[in-house]
């Protein structure tokens, strides 16, 4: 990527714009952190940029930003700035363009996302940004209070980076989050969902917890983070913080949401909530738990069925055997049986089935 990417910055330069990887990616370079997301800023406008490689999509030219694909890479590539007048406490009402670098990086969030890097992979530091990550400090580009009041989603990135990177915030944008964090129930459920998944994906989890829980956060993010476990899949964080219904869930995090829930309420996993709920749903329950000695994979590769198709009789078995017609009463007998087998009171074996279906229910 950064081959590509200093490749691209001598095109622009070539063709007479300023170009530099700002960001993220410079950043990670300096803390030997692997990273592939790079973004380019440039004095070159989204037209001008369109004339330099083509047909390319401007979906986002009303905010000076394009996407570009590159050798099989993708960039996003945004025209130097100047943002007025936020709106909402998320998105600038106008934006100008301007030809200078320094109003450009004066316009972002935090310090630790104003590192410039140019076509020979030389660091630009405009802002002092090296001492920010020497002191391990996530610092706002200008006052805290004014930053955090323009964007609310600031609070929740703040508090990413520093649970990512293992820093931690500056003293004046802690007040300014103090101060400011009602607007987070302005904030979208969608970006606070985005950003919190984030925090809870995290190798640092921990840290990004106690920072929430420091703030006093919850209660503004509709969540309840007093006793929180780490777990391999955020989605199980989402089943211990009784999040608002608000949140956009896609239906399948909502399934395993209520599938881990309702393993939880006992306290313990049994074959038979193995076998309904599945060996991801009960592994991520065990964590939770803090069954740490319960092989989940192993008892699941175990049991007799992993799905009721595997019983060696089904419907019309029963009907046939017994002469029934109450379709109610043939799906009792299949989930009894279901059970049975699954807790290794049956075998499943046809013949044995058919008969502890006459003995049991001929009657």
């Amino acid at each position: 990527m950064k081959e590509k990417a200093m490749e691209l910055l001598d095109i622009f330069n070539k063709n007479g714009y300023e170009a530099y990887v700002v960001g993220g990616f410079v950043r990670d370079i300096i803390l030997g952190r692997e990273s592939y997301d790079v973004d380019i800023t440039t004095s070159a406008t989204p037209k001008q940029i369109q004339e330099i490689f083509g047909n390319i999509n401007l979906p986002f030219e009303s905010y000076g930003s394009v996407k570009l694909n590159y050798k099989n890479a993708h960039f996003e590539i945004t025209t130097y700035r100047v943002e007025f007048d936020y709106k909402d406490k998320r998105k600038p009402s106008k934006i100008i363009y301007t030809d200078k670098l320094i109003e450009d990086l004066k316009r972002r969030d935090f310090t630790i996302n104003t590192l410039c890097m140019d076509k020979n992979g030389k660091i630009i530091d405009t802002l002092g940004v090296l001492d920010d990550i020497k002191n391990k400090v996530i610092k706002t580009v200008g006052d805290a209070d004014k930053k955090i009041k323009e964007d609310a989603l600031r609070i929740l990135r703040a508090i990413r980076f520093a649970t990512d990177l293992d820093f931690e915030l500056d003293t004046d944008l802690k007040c300014a989050i103090i101060s400011n964090k009602s607007s987070l129930k302005e904030l979208s459920y969608f970006r606070k969902k985005q950003e919190l998944n984030r925090i809870f994906s995290s190798n640092n989890f921990y840290k990004g917890i106690k920072l929430l829980n420091e703030l006093e956060l919850s209660s503004y993010l509709q969540i309840q983070i007093d006793k929180v476990v780490k777990t391999s899949d955020p989605i199980g964080v989402w089943a211990q913080v009784n999040p608002s219904s608000k949140y956009p869930f896609t239906s399948n995090e909502r399934n395993y949401l209520e599938a881990i829930l309702r393993v939880l309420k006992d306290g313990k996993i049994s074959d038979f909530e193995l076998y309904k709920e599945g060996n991801y749903v009960c592994y991520i329950a065990c964590e939770i738990l803090g069954i740490k000695d319960a092989n989940v994979h192993n008892r699941y590769d175990n049991l007799p069925i992993t799905k009721r198709s595997d019983i060696l009789i089904n419907g019309k078995d029963i009907i046939d055997t017994l002469l029934l017609d109450d379709k109610k009463k043939v799906k009792q007998i299949l989930n009894d049986i279901e059970q049975k087998i699954v807790l290794k009171d049956l075998k499943n074996e046809r013949e044995e089935l058919l008969k502890y279906v006459i003995d049991t229910y001929s009657k």
